[in-house]
């Protein structure tokens, strides 16, 4: 459970277990949230996340080395996307890293993933002058996002992928500008005592209490990754699209031999986006198939609540990724007609 159970409970959540927590699910339905979260806002319990802290003299050159980012030169107040890959190339998580002071950092993690995140740091942190500890006890995690989030929260001049302290209902708290659904938003770190008065005051300014179904089909629509399904030891940043995120220039890195082997080879299958052209939303494991072959299978799929048609990513063959391209996936033995478009399926900007 998290810090926050009793208040969803007595909200009228649904719960799931996930990660060996009992999260929300859905409140209402998820298809209101989701249209809250893109219309005003949403409030989210995100405290089964992991956070982990590194600090220490060699703090950026040691990310440097175990991260595929370059972190070093990440200034304080803000914050990257980046990924653990193994030696292979493989991603072990993809995580997000804080720089809260010259010499910490926090590195937050997917839920089922934190043990494996807190391992091999410190595996990597040999030689280093670091010190790496699972913080994921010392914080309890609550995001704001949609449209509306900025006014409901008044930040002040935060950037995006900023981070800063801030004060909710008088407790001290670091707000960040990111999150996970497309939106403009915020997530709150707090301490889990202080968990309940600052969700019931983000909750008076007006969000919608938001479960982890909405949060899926929102990252869905913005082409976000999700680890188990896009992304996964089997996956390199490079076919899941996410080349930008490597820093190439570095001289060495954990699983930077294999992700320079792959980018010279090519001839990978990469993720793609597919919609459909029927109301029969793809689902995780369907094949996709071009010309009566199998080429690739979905990795995630649903019927877009924003755009009103079915939505699904998928990994595909080389050869068979260009925009325009048609295939077709395999619905529980019916072909239905696809065709690849870019990611994402939804932008806030457009």
């Amino acid at each position: 459970m998290t810090p926050l159970f009793d208040v969803h409970r007595d909200l009228g959540a649904t719960f799931t277990d996930f990660a060996g927590r009992r999260m929300p699910l859905r409140y209402r339905s998820e298809l209101a949230e989701h249209h809250a979260v893109r219309r005003a806002a949403g409030l989210f319990d995100l405290s089964h996340m992991g956070e982990l802290e590194v600090t220490g003299a060699d703090a950026g050159r040691f990310l440097d080395h175990a991260l595929v980012g370059r972190l070093s030169t990440l200034p304080v107040g803000r914050a990257r996307y980046t990924m653990l890959c193994h030696d292979n190339g493989g991603v072990l998580d993809d995580l997000v890293v804080y720089r809260l002071a010259e010499l910490r950092y926090l590195v937050v993690a997917n839920a089922a993933n934190t043990t494996v995140v807190h391992v091999m740091l410190r595996e990597h942190a040999d030689g280093f002058g670091v010190d790496v500890r699972d913080a994921s006890a010392d914080w309890a995690l609550i995001a704001v996002q949609g449209p509306a989030a900025a006014a409901m929260l008044d930040p002040g001049p935060l950037p995006y992928y900023g981070i800063r302290a801030f004060a909710v209902a008088g407790r001290d708290v670091l707000l960040a500008r990111t999150g996970y659904t497309g939106e403009d938003g915020f997530e709150v770190y707090c301490r889990p005592a202080d968990a309940v008065a600052v969700w019931r005051s983000l909750l008076d300014r007006g969000p919608s209490p938001a479960g982890l179904a909405c949060r899926d089909t929102l990252r869905l629509e913005a082409g976000m990754a999700l680890y188990g399904h896009e992304l996964s030891v089997r996956v390199t940043p490079l076919q899941a699209g996410l080349e930008r995120v490597v820093a190439f220039d570095k001289r060495d890195f954990v699983g930077a031999a294999a992700l320079r082997r792959q980018r010279a080879t090519g001839g990978f299958a990469t993720l793609v986006g597919l919609v459909t052209g029927t109301r029969r939303a793809p689902r995780a494991g369907y094949p996709v198939l071009a010309e009566g072959t199998t080429v690739g299978a979905v990795t995630s799929g649903a019927l877009s609540p924003t755009l009103g048609h079915p939505v699904a990513m998928a990994y595909v063959a080389t050869g068979w990724s260009a925009p325009g391209t048609r295939l077709t996936v395999d619905v529980r033995g019916t072909g239905v007609d696809a065709h690849v478009v870019t990611l994402p399926f939804y932008s806030s900007q457009r």
